[in-house]
Order: structure tokens, then C-alpha cells, then sequence
């Protein structure tokens, strides 16, 4: 393909393509628009949390991992990416560093029922 392709539309028209190419699977062709997507509206932060889906897809973990901290960075209440975070690093066998991003996702959510947090909770009874 064409980088004009990649190019092509207002930054909404991008935003569709790349959510259709995402939800076709087509992880390196949504990668591919969503990069100068989040060149051009870098504030933004659905666009740069859906690339690091993109690459964490298609196993390019360090990249997921470095638009995950730029997402967190922007907006340290994303509990989604905190989550993505964790389970980026984790998938790089990098378990301990995981831990603090998977129990403050948890925290984020309310979800204290199951992971890490769960296993560490006394039992009742």
C-alpha cells in the first residue's frame, strides 16, 4: 500500500479506517494509520491507547509498552491502559515490574475479586 493511503481524510476519516482495520485484525495496517494519527493529535488519547493495542496484536511489545507510558503519562487515570501496561510487560516475562500496573488496575476498576491483589488477601472464615 501507498503511504498516501495512510495519509488520506481528515484525522476522523483515519480514525475510522484504523478502527475498521483493528477490528479486521489487520493490526499492522491500523499501526500504520494510527502512528500519524497520534503524530498529528498527540493530546489525544484514545487514538495513541488503540496503537499500543495495535502493537501489543501484533507482538511488538516494546513498542505497546512505550505508547502505554505515554498514555499514562498524558492521563494517569486510564485504568485500561494501566491494565495493558501490565499484561505488556508481563507477555515480556517481566512479571515483577507488572505487578504494582495489574493491582492499581485493579484498584482503578474496583475488580478486587480476582489477580494479584485476590491471591494476596487474607481468607475469611
Amino acid at each position: 500500500m501507498d503511504d498516501t493511503y495512510y495519509e488520506f481524510g481528515t484525522p476522523a476519516d483515519r480514525w475510522d479506517r484504523a478502527q475498521l482495520f483493528f477490528e479486521a485484525k489487520e493490526y499492522l495496517t491500523a499501526a500504520r494509520i494510527l502512528g500519524g494519527l497520534v503524530q498529528e493529535v498527540p493530546e489525544q488519547v484514545a487514538p495513541r491507547l488503540l496503537l499500543a493495542r495495535s502493537y501489543y496484536h501484533s507482538a511488538r511489545l516494546a513498542k505497546a509498552e512505550a505508547e502505554l507510558r505515554e498514555v499514562l503519562e498524558r492521563s494517569p487515570v486510564e485504568d485500561y491502559a494501566r491494565l495493558m501496561l501490565g499484561r505488556t510487560l508481563e507477555r515480556q516475562g517481566r512479571h515483577a515490574e507488572a505487578v504494582p500496573h495489574l493491582r492499581m488496575a485493579q484498584a482503578m476498576t474496583g475488580d478486587l475479586d480476582s489477580g494479584p491483589l485476590a491471591r494476596e488477601q487474607p481468607n475469611e472464615g
